[in-house]
């Protein structure tokens, strides 16, 4: 059987860092108000001209350097982002040209918001089941501070930029079991009657502009702790895992609350949660591959452990991916 083995991840944060206390020099608020209901201190922001191929590039070479590849060895390109550097071509192709990978294979963005990476981890997995890939790259970028309105407090003080990504590579040899190691399953929703509770108000077609985020939060939050423990115990009924099975939940990083009462709805240890929201804000599509490589490069996460990853974004879309590191 052929499975998709993570080889590697690696990530970039933009240097420039603001915290709750600049926040509350811009919009009415407080460090302890955003602190008490989001679990953020602080949020990275891309500098001036530095855009998300540019953090994306940086993320991937980091990944292929820990898997001792270059660009010419990758097959494919997925990256997910909400913020594009142009309305085509995709960015993936951007950092195509930047990582050597010339002449062979292909890139192509994916749109999912927040649950980007999950649904760009799923499409270079299934390339990579179907034999058409050998390795792929698989990517979360966003410089989601463009679209944030800076005197809208209720979502100002959620985001920030930043970068991670993936090295997948196919295994040939897997029994087929939830012993083996790799992606042992992905699983993908959406439900688009709920659009309105989080979308950005602008776009080419509707307004011919970029626009900013809405967002209806406290409606945003019950969905994410139902649908995303809806995805974890679909991922784990699949493979027949018991929840004690599990090493590390690697959520999407929106919000402390979402995260402790999804962990607690499923009777996970809060020390097996991997949270980086604290640090780095949501990332949107980056911050699951970004808490992933926090977790590698500190050594939390070993070869063989098995890791749920899930998340949900404006759409509505949600998703889950179990595997073993």
């Amino acid at each position: 059987m052929r499975r998709s083995i993570m080889l590697s991840c690696g990530s970039y944060l933009p240097k420039k860092v603001m915290t709750n206390s600049d926040l509350a020099k811009l919009v009415d608020t407080t460090d302890e108000w955003i602190e008490q209901r989001t679990g953020i201190k602080k949020r990275h922001i891309a500098g001036e001209g530095e855009k998300t191929s540019d953090m994306a590039t940086f993320a991937a070479e980091k990944a292929l350097k820990k898997a001792n590849l270059t660009g010419k060895d990758i097959d494919m390109i997925v990256l997910a982002t909400t913020s594009p550097d142009n309305t085509f071509p995709a960015t993936a192709v951007t950092v195509q040209a930047n990582i050597g990978m010339h002449d062979k294979g292909f890139a192509f963005d994916i749109q999912a918001v927040c649950s980007g990476f999950i649904y760009a981890l799923a499409t270079a997995d299934n390339f990579i089941k179907a034999g058409q890939v050998k390795r792929a790259l698989v990517i979360g970028a966003e410089h989601f501070t463009s679209l944030i309105d800076w005197k809208d407090r209720t979502t100002c003080v959620l985001f920030g930029d930043g970068a991670g990504a993936v090295v997948l590579e196919a295994n040939d040899n897997a029994s087929g079991t939830k012993a083996d190691r790799g992606i042992l399953s992905t699983h993908l929703h959406s439900q688009g009657e709920f659009r309105s509770l989080l979308y950005v108000d602008g776009g080419p077609s509707s307004t011919k502009t970029v626009g900013h985020v809405r967002m209806n939060g406290k409606e945003v939050f019950r969905h994410a702790v139902t649908r995303m423990s809806e995805a974890i115990m679909e991922a784990m009924r699949e493979n027949d895992v018991d929840p004690s099975e599990v090493k590390w939940l690697v959520p999407h990083q929106a919000n402390k609350r979402i995260i402790d009462a999804t962990a607690e709805k499923l009777n996970l240890s809060p020390d097996s949660v991997v949270m980086t929201v604290a640090e780095h804000g949501n990332t949107s599509a980056a911050s699951i591959p970004l808490a992933l490589t926090t977790a590698v490069e500190d050594g939390r996460i070993q070869r063989g452990d098995l890791i749920l990853m899930e998340a949900m974004g404006g759409g509505l879309t949600w998703g889950a991916a179990l595997a073993r590191w």
